[in-house]
């Protein structure tokens, strides 16, 4: 009996072994990396690279060891990362039509689902993008409209900062607010007062969503989708942070529905609203209320966070370079004067303002791995083959510190922006806003409100740390690189 009952147990020990075993060589047969594919570090069986970091500084000593093309698995999955100026060059410029389309990425597909601007493909996404860049650009009196309504906002903003009246204040949400006011003015036709605590919530919401999205823990979602939904973790807020979200933005466009008035279009809503009818037979194009959501959701999302934070940026470095600083403000006293505001006629006559904007954008790194894309068609790059269908992420951050590209990479330089004239000089290497056809689609309107803001923050104010409280240098990695939480001391000039 006893030798019986073993028996069995060894043979269930054995079937359990064997088990393992064929799927242990399953695992590695169906990943096994292609001679042509590019190289990476060793994947460890079912799980993959999940314990590789997946912030810019570790992608740099991977490129460094593997080469500007290398990949890394997630799961099952596996996705190409490139490094540097020439190749980030070489898949969205010059390979325009390789690497266009959007991979399902799990984490955000729950909300997004494929729909919008951002994570759409193929025909809904040109349309959708069509749709959007038409009336980001023109709607109203096109760039005009869109100049006054940073100006009117600036204002506020300033006197929100002059109502400190000199007092530590931590600017963070004051800035969010007021940027993401302009988008709220051509999105839903009007601006909320910094008071509104209903706004306030939704930036926190979402300002916590993109700070959790880029952690490694949040990430494991992306790998183990059907496993990690039943499971407790951060992925868990994002979701649920999003689904808040997206409560707010339905109430502004159920009202936009109640008060519509087809022939007299206020913002980008009604117009939507509007182009709805118009598609009804043409289902694919996508024109409805839940597209409408996400595509609301992904302009307010690119029109506002990644502006604020350069803002925020420009703060720090400013106050960790005070006498940059200076110098942008006897540029703003020589070319504009205390008497008037900031236009963007200014921007061609105040090099060095322009040129420190810049470097604050290239030096504060924003979004260094970018969204990741698809390949549309088999591509070759860097010599390896890339199969259509694969993710691709383009290492931003590797441009905007390119040894090769930068005279100072690694130091906070405005020289790099201005020739030996100390004229404006563009750089090609300069790619905060990706390039090629998945170009940031706010690129225009964010241009724009840097110049604006930034000079009328110097115009007013001269911004300088709170005693024993200099910000830190050193950014917060989530799926943006923002400044980590600081306050400051904003004297009226």
């Amino acid at each position: 009996m006893i030798f019986h009952a073993l028996f069995e147990y060894m043979d269930f020990t054995g079937c359990l072994l064997l088990s393992f075993v064929v799927l242990l060589l399953t695992d590695v047969v169906r990943n096994w990396r292609p001679h042509s594919f590019p190289p990476g570090p060793w994947a460890v069986p079912f799980l993959g690279n999940v314990f590789t970091g997946v912030d810019f500084k570790t992608m740099e000593k991977l490129s460094q060891e593997y080469g500007p093309v290398f990949s890394l698995r997630k799961g099952s999955e596996r996705m190409v990362f490139v490094s540097g100026y020439k190749m980030v060059k070489e898949a969205l410029v010059n390979q325009l039509d390789s690497f266009a389309d959007r991979p399902i990425v799990p984490l955000f597909h729950v909300v997004f689902k494929g729909l919008g601007v951002a994570l759409s493909s193929g025909y809904l996404w040109k349309k959708q993008r069509k749709f959007a860049n038409t009336h980001l650009r023109y709607f109203g009196e096109g760039q005009r409209s869109l100049e006054k309504y940073i100006q009117e906002e600036k204002n506020f903003l300033c006197e929100a900062f002059k109502e400190e009246q000199g007092r530590p204040f931590n600017p963070h949400y004051i800035i969010t607010n007021g940027v993401g006011n302009i988008i709220s003015s051509v999105l839903f036709g009007h601006r909320f007062e910094y008071s509104d605590q209903s706004f306030r919530k939704f930036l926190e919401l979402d300002n916590e969503a993109i700070l959790l999205a880029g952690s490694a823990q949040t990430q494991l979602y992306d790998a183990f989708p059907g496993l990690m939904k039943y499971l407790p973790g951060p992925h868990q807020t994002v979701h649920a942070n999003y689904k808040e979200i997206m409560n707010f933005l339905k109430k502004e466009v159920e009202k936009h529905q109640e008060e519509w008035n087809p022939d007299d279009p206020r913002d980008y809503i009604d117009a939507y609203l509007s182009e709805m009818k118009k598609k009804k037979e043409d289902p694919h194009a996508g024109f409805n209320i839940e597209t409408l959501l996400v595509c609301i959701l992904d302009l307010m999302e690119a029109g506002t966070e990644t502006s604020s934070t350069t803002l925020r940026w420009a703060l720090v470095y400013m106050m960790h370079y005070p006498e940059i600083q200076e110098k942008v403000q006897a540029e703003i006293d020589r070319v504009i004067g205390q008497s008037r505001q900031p236009t963007m006629a200014d921007r061609p006559n105040m090099p060095y303002t322009d040129a420190v904007i810049h470097e604050i954008q290239r030096m504060g790194n924003i979004v260094p791995l970018g969204l990741p894309k698809m390949g549309s068609k088999d591509a070759t790059l860097g010599g390896y083959l890339i199969p259509k269908g694969t993710a691709i992420s383009t290492i931003l951050a590797s441009v905007l510190f390119d040894k090769n590209e930068w005279a100072t990479p690694d130091i906070f330089n405005p020289e790099h922006f201005l020739d030996s004239e100390g004229q404006f000089c563009r750089r090609d290497a300069f790619l905060p806003f990706s390039a090629g056809k998945r170009v940031c689609l706010g690129e225009h309107l964010a241009r724009m409100e840097l110049f604006l803001f930034f000079t009328s923050f110097f115009q007013r104010f001269t911004f300088s740390p709170v005693p024993g409280e200099m910000p830190s240098l050193e950014g917060v990695l989530g799926f943006t690189h923002s400044p980590r939480e600081f306050r400051v001391l904003a004297m009226p000039r």
